[in-house]
Parts: C-alpha cells; structure tokens; sequence
C-alpha cells in the first residue's frame, strides 16, 4: 500500500470516528435533557399534588400563582400559604412518589417562620425514611411565609441510570474505536515493517554487491593461465579474494547474530573482565581501518576501578560496533574520543566521535533494529542497521544503561553504565 494511500485511509478514518464521537455525544445529551425535562415534569406533578392534599387535610386554600417553585436544578420549593403538619407531608411526600414510579432518595425540610430555618427534615430513600435529621443545609426562599422545600442529591445519576440503551450504544461506539485504532496502528506497522525490510533488502544488496563483484573479478584473473608467471599479481588477487570473502563472512554473522538477540538464544558468560585492556586490544585490530580513513582515537581512560563483570565476546563485539560507527559517521577530519571514569558504584564508558550527527526526532529510533537514520538513495555508508540495536540488546542483558548525546554536524557521545560489584 502506498504511503499516500495509507494517510488517507488514516486521515478519513479519523475524520469519521470524530464525526461519529460528535453526534453521539449530541444525541445523548439530547436524550439527558430529555429524561431531565421528563424529571423535572414529573416532581412538580407530585409536589403540586402532594401541596393540593396537605390543603385537603388542613382545610386551608392554596395560592394561585408560584405554588411550586425550581430554585435550582435539584431542588424545589412549595408554597402552601398555611402551616404544615410534618408527619401529613411526609406521608404525601412519599405517596405521590410512589404512584408516579420516581425511584430516587430525596431530603425535604419545613420552613419555621419563627427561627427562619428550615426545620422538621428527613432523608428518604428507595421509599424507606432514614431516621436523619436535616443531611443538607436547605436554603431558604425570604419571598414565602409558610413553604416546604424538596431536595433531590442523587438526581444526576437517577436520571442516568434510565438511559441505559444510550450507555450501550456508547461502550459499543468505544469498543469499535478502540477496534479502529488497534487496526490502523497495525497498518501503520504493517507499513513501518514493510519500509524496513525494503531498506535491509537495498542496505544488503549494497554491502554484498561490492564484494561478490571484487571477488568475481579476481577469479576471472586468477583463472587467467598466463598469472602463474607472475606470482606477485597471483598473491595480490588470493589475497583480495580472502579478505572479501571474510567480510562477506562478517556481514552475515552480523546478521545471525541479530537474529540471534532477537529470539534470546544467546547466553551471557560472565567473568571478570579487564576494560581497558580490550579497548586497547580493539583499537589495535581497528588500527588499518582507522589509519585509512586517517581517524585520530584520543584515549581518556581515566577509571581507577576497571574490572566489571561482563560477556567477554559480546563486550568485545560491543567495543567494535561502537567505535565501527563512530569511525563510519565521522567528519572530513575523523576524531574518536574513549573516556572511561568511576561514580559512585558505576564505570562509565563513553565513545565520541565529531561526525555529523544525529538529529533529535531519530534519536529514540536509532536503537531499532535494521533503522538507518534517513539519507536518500545515498548509500556512502555501509551497514544494516543492526550494531546499534546490538549493543542495545547487549547492554539491556547485562542490565546495564545506555545513554545518547548528539547534536547535527558536531557528533554523537554514546555512554554506558555499568554497575560495579
């Protein structure tokens, strides 16, 4: 699938989804609104009922304007004009309720002119009196003489819990998100994977093409009869073939032994080992390498304390690929710096070079197997993009920490932690 392809399928779904997170959230706000207007319908009908049969029991008439009265959304008040007999109101209260199926707790209070407070209050709950005196402060409304007020606390979640279809369709709707998201980022690492195997395919084809080619054409020479009168020249192509042939060898071990970090097939064999020592002993096997390409290597090795216990082989590997890419990306003048200190109970290792760097969003990616930071179809540096995701599994296995440093064209400075015992 194309990139362009991709990042539309990418954008429309996203654009969907948004639209469809948008009218759901409409249409059940809608639908709460409804069921809040519904409520509000209904307790003014009780509470309208209940103040009509308190006027009943207590022969006295009702006003004719502002009987019942919302002060806020949970609360209400009813203005009956007369004094109110308690245990009559609750009982009403509680019948009116009842008949018109509100299912949910409230708290009523009377108002007594004489202490201005409201007084006389109960909580009920699912129909049953809790025997509790006045839960919340009700406020009082100065406009009336003789009113009771009603108190709803768990009005919100009464409302809610009768809209049960909508919360359905809303966990449904989430589910078939998250479904949408889990696919399209298996897409995008479809794609991801796909672009990466593209790249080891062209990176491998570059690093053997060289090779088989040398190799090819010194035994076309040496297949040449007339070479055997010239030994020189007979020497000089076995010796070329050799040495193409062990890095045609190198480049494919490199590539097994990934494979084998990948699936944890290898095993540490720890010892004491002697850091400095293999430094020294890596920079001289690198000597040829780094005189050709005229690299300077400045040793700071300054720990008191350089025995840790590590892989000898895979520390040594580990020594190679880092000072291998130091020297690969280095500048027109090449310069490596090895450093080696104590703190605390740790070494450090570093390895610095003044190469051209690293840019700040493939720092975090640089550690990814077979990732090469992006360069065009410009293929002057060889390599899979495997030995930094190897000194990653080497350094994550011996529990050690691996740090980076780089900025664009000045360098990069690896460092590693390694604890002491």
């Amino acid at each position: 699938m194309r990139k362009n392809t991709i990042r539309l399928v990418v954008l429309l779904g996203t654009i969907s989804v948004i639209g469809i997170i948008l009218i759901q959230i409409y249409w059940v706000r809608k639908a709460f609104d409804l069921k809040e207007k519904q409520f509000d319908q209904t307790i003014q009908i009780a509470l309208r009922n209940t103040a009509e049969k308190l006027a009943v029991y207590g022969q006295f008439s009702l006003p004719n304007q502002d009987l019942v009265n919302e002060v806020s959304t949970n609360y209400y008040v009813v203005n009956v004009n007369n004094t109110i007999d308690a245990k009559a109101l609750q009982y009403y209260l509680i019948s009116e309720f009842n008949n018109l199926n509100i299912g949910t707790g409230f708290e009523y209070g009377i108002y007594d002119c004489s202490s201005d407070k409201m007084v006389y209050g109960n909580y009920v709950n699912a129909n049953k009196l809790i025997e509790k005196k006045q839960l919340q402060n009700l406020p009082k409304l100065g406009k009336f003489t003789y009113y009771f007020g009603v108190y709803f606390p768990e009005r919100t979640s009464y409302i809610t819990s009768g809209m049960d279809n909508w919360v359905l369709t809303s966990v449904i709707l989430l589910l078939v998100i998250v479904f949408f998201g889990y696919a399209m980022f298996i897409i995008l690492q479809q794609r991801r994977l796909s672009e990466v195997q593209r790249d080891f395919i062209n990176n491998m084809t570059h690093e053997f093409k060289t090779p088989l080619s040398t190799i090819v054409i010194s035994s076309e020479t040496l297949s040449d009869p007339a070479i055997t009168s010239t030994p020189e020249r007979l020497s000089t192509y076995a010796g070329i073939i050799k040495e193409e042939a062990g890095r045609l060898n190198s480049q494919v071990e490199r590539v097994l032994q990934s494979a084998k970090t990948e699936r944890h097939e290898f095993k540490l064999n720890t010892e004491t080992i002697d850091v400095h020592l293999l430094i020294n002993n890596a920079i001289e096997s690198l000597s040829p390498n780094l005189q050709n390409v005229k690299c300077k290597v400045i040793l700071k090795l300054n720990a008191t304390n350089y025995l840790i216990n590590a892989d000898k082989q895979h520390f040594t590997n580990l020594l190679f690929n880092l000072l291998d890419n130091a020297m690969k990306y280095s500048g027109t003048s090449p310069l490596i710096i090895v450093s080696t200190y104590n703190k605390g109970k740790n070494l450090y290792l570093s390895v610095a070079d003044n190469g051209i760097g690293i840019k700040k969003e493939y720092r975090k990616r640089v550690f990814d197997k077979f990732f090469r930071v992006p360069s065009g179809n410009v293929h002057n540096v060889k390599g899979f993009g495997l030995g930094l995701s190897y000194i990653k599994s080497i350094v994550m296995a011996h529990k050690w920490k691996i740090t980076l440093e780089s900025e664009l064209n000045k360098g990069s400075t690896f460092t590693i932690e390694i604890p002491q015992h």
